[in-house]
């Protein structure tokens, strides 16, 4: 009597166990699931400041050179966790370059000069591009978690498909496409920062004119752009 009620009652722990093991796979199975839907960060928009290094003698920049980008990027997971991964995306870009740095078109040839700020009342290089952003994604958020930190950095290329020189003075309006900027332009780029404010960084590796581009004293216009500015993501 004994041993027959041993073996039910191991019966009974065998079938206990089995149940258990059941729930916890089939815990697992939701939590993957779950996991499997999880995306992050697929919408961004930003706001920024351009500023303009390697000027040339007696360069300055005036008012603000802004930047506004918008896009897509496509998040892809590399681990179970789904906070580790890379991010594929589509963007447009439009910036703004303000300076004393001034272009003049004669017919055919373009030339630049550093004018005398007293000379004109407002001066810029304005793009319009599109936008292949490539990030390596780390983060500390969950399926469930929408507060966390995050480090995006990776590296973007841009196509100018708009680029024109505006120059306002006492005595009228100077504005045309410039085709001395480059066309590509390609540099590094960061992310970083907790819930909705990130700080976002880009640093060009091209310069933003042609090469060979100079003023009429005979200085290279080797102009490269540092970006600093806001970032925010959406699902």
């Amino acid at each position: 009597m004994v041993h027959k009620v041993s073996r039910y009652f191991i019966v009974f722990l065998v079938m206990l166990a089995s149940l258990h093991l059941k729930a916890q796979s089939d815990s697992l199975e939701l939590d993957n699931k779950k996991f499997s839907r999880y995306l992050e960060d697929q919408f961004y928009i930003g706001f920024g400041y351009n500023l303009l290094l390697n000027k040339p003698t007696d360069a300055v920049q005036r008012n603000l050179s802004y930047n506004l980008q918008l896009g897509f990027i496509k998040d892809i997971p590399l681990n179970v966790r789904r906070n580790f991964g890379i991010g594929i995306g589509l963007g447009y870009a439009v910036n703004s370059y303000y300076s004393n740095v001034v272009a003049v078109q004669g017919g055919d040839e373009l030339t630049y000069e550093v004018l005398n700020t007293s000379e004109f009342n407002r001066n810029k290089l304005g793009t319009h591009s599109l936008e292949l952003p490539f990030e390596f994604r780390w983060r500390t958020s969950t399926a469930e978690e929408y507060r966390f930190w995050r480090i995006y950095a990776g590296a973007k290329l841009g196509y100018v498909f708009s680029g024109r020189s505006r120059t306002v003075m006492e005595d009228g309006t100077m504005a045309f496409s410039n085709p001395d900027i480059n066309e590509f332009q390609y540099g590094l780029i960061l992310s970083f920062g907790y819930n909705t404010w990130n700080v976002h960084a880009y640093y060009g590796l091209n310069p933003l004119l042609e090469n060979g581009t100079d003023l009429q004293s005979g200085e290279s216009l080797d102009l490269n752009v540092l970006r600093i500015g806001v970032i925010f993501y959406i699902l």
